[in-house]
């Protein structure tokens, strides 16, 4: 079960090999995680039973932080809090 807290994150770092780390809103990892998910070739086997890449997504979120999307090819997210002020 994942921690309550992590839900309530609205904003969250996001990490892939070869790219700088990005810091994204909720919706926007959603949307990230949904990409990354349509360009694998084979999905996990716990997320193979649900219906769309946005349920997919959607419980990658809840439950993970990081993914093997390739050998050798992870990509990672990372719920942060932001501090009132400091995002602008």
């Amino acid at each position: 079960m994942s921690d309550p807290l992590i839900r309530a994150m609205d904003h969250y770092v996001v990490l892939e090999p070869g790219c700088s780390e990005r810091l994204v809103d909720r919706t926007e990892t959603l949307a990230w995680l949904e990409r990354v998910l349509n360009a694998m070739e084979a999905l996990p086997a716990d997320l193979q039973p649900l219906a769309d890449a946005a349920a997919r997504a959607a419980r990658l979120l809840d439950t993970a932080c990081e993914l093997d999307v390739s050998p050798g090819h992870t990509v990672q997210w990372y719920a942060v809090r932001l501090e009132p002020g400091g995002a602008g």
